[in-house]
């Protein structure tokens, strides 16, 4: 077993509590359902925004998905690059696994879709 980076990204509609908790309980869940994530497989949980998104920390959505309080959590902002794409949350989800790096399901929802269009179907 080794430990694999799932990463995902979405868009929030806005820079509010609702709406960062909303976007960011859509996104794990989609990630741990395209992966097939059982909870003990979880070893950390990296979010990022970008810095128009202060409202509210994205990892607070574990606790309202009721997620083992034991999980390693940070939230942070990505690098203010011009031009970015606005409103944006990543995960880096740190998953103990037997899959191979080939069988990992990245996720990138709404406008995100746009910073990995490489791996559209």
């Amino acid at each position: 077993m080794c430990c694999r980076g799932i990463r995902g990204a979405i868009t929030v509609p806005a820079n509010n509590k609702e709406s960062i908790i909303a976007a960011t309980k859509k996104l794990l869940k989609e990630m741990v359902q395209a992966n097939r994530i059982e909870m003990g497989e979880i070893a950390a949980i990296f979010f990022t925004t970008t810095s128009d998104l202060n409202a509210e920390f994205p990892a607070a959505a574990t606790r309202e998905l009721e997620w083992p309080q034991h999980l390693a959590l940070l939230c942070g902002h990505e690098i203010n690059v011009p031009d970015s794409l606005p409103r944006c949350l990543r995960i880096l989800m740190l998953v103990n696994t037997e899959k191979t790096a080939d069988e990992i399901e990245h996720v990138y929802l709404g406008e995100a879709r746009k910073l990995r269009e490489d791996k559209e179907a």
